[in-house]
């Protein structure tokens, strides 16, 4: 699949344009015009992020170059500010080429994460609109809590494994179990359980929204 094809989620507030085949290459915006401009723009920080793993994404200069392959209805999650709802696209099955690209790129988002918290060791975060007033550090308990959720959502041990490495690992592996095994028609507690592709998709989205965040911050 071409790096230029991507799905519209629309919301009643908000939309989201984003690529299927790259996870976390994901913007949003008032209306899809500006969340496909948004997603432009984004282009180069996404090819920053993936530029050491030569996974062979270039990001397209214009509008024109991407291609709308799909359109699904949002939801409430949506308009918070979240992509909530996976493509059809979306349920299609992993390879092993695919498995270990996605993993890749699962692996670059954190890393890139990781830089930023680095940078903003001892440093303070300015506030306003872009983030409130987090610091880096409850964004990062933040993305944490919301992980050890999505790992709920694909299958995963209830339990919480021990640090920021464990819990990561733990993710990872889960992953791979669904991805190659399947997930559960629904979780313990009932509820619809997440396709591998769009747990990669909703999990990069959020590690990268949160580290330009705090790039943002800095550097504003």
């Amino acid at each position: 699949m071409p790096s230029a094809e991507i799905c519209i989620e629309s919301g009643q507030k908000r939309v989201f344009a984003s690529a299927l085949a790259w996870p976390g290459w994901s913007r949003s915006a008032p209306s899809e015009e500006a969340a496909i401009e948004a997603l432009i723009a984004y282009g180069p920080r996404y090819a920053k992020v993936l530029a050491a793993r030569k996974l062979g994404f270039a990001p397209p200069k214009t509008v024109e170059h991407l291609k709308i392959v799909e359109r699904v209805p949002g939801n409430g999650t949506t308009d918070f500010g979240a992509p909530a709802v996976a493509a059809t696209w979306e349920e299609t099955e992993i390879d092993g080429k695919d498995l270990k690209r996605l993993l890749s790129i699962l692996d670059a988002g954190w890393a890139a994460l990781d830089r930023s918290l680095a940078k903003a060791s001892g440093a303070r975060l300015l506030t306003g609109p872009r983030g409130g007033g987090r610091t880096a550090e409850k964004i990062l308990a933040h993305i944490r809590d919301a992980e050890a959720a999505y790992l709920r959502k694909i299958g995963g041990a209830g339990s919480r494994p021990s640090g920021i490495a464990g819990e990561r690992a733990g993710l990872v592996e889960a992953f791979k179990r669904a991805a190659t095994g399947g997930v559960p028609g629904s979780g313990p507690r009932g509820g619809k359980m997440w396709t591998p592709r769009y747990l990669a998709r909703r999990t990069v989205w959020h590690v990268l929204d949160h580290t330009w965040e705090i790039d943002d911050r800095l550097e504003a």
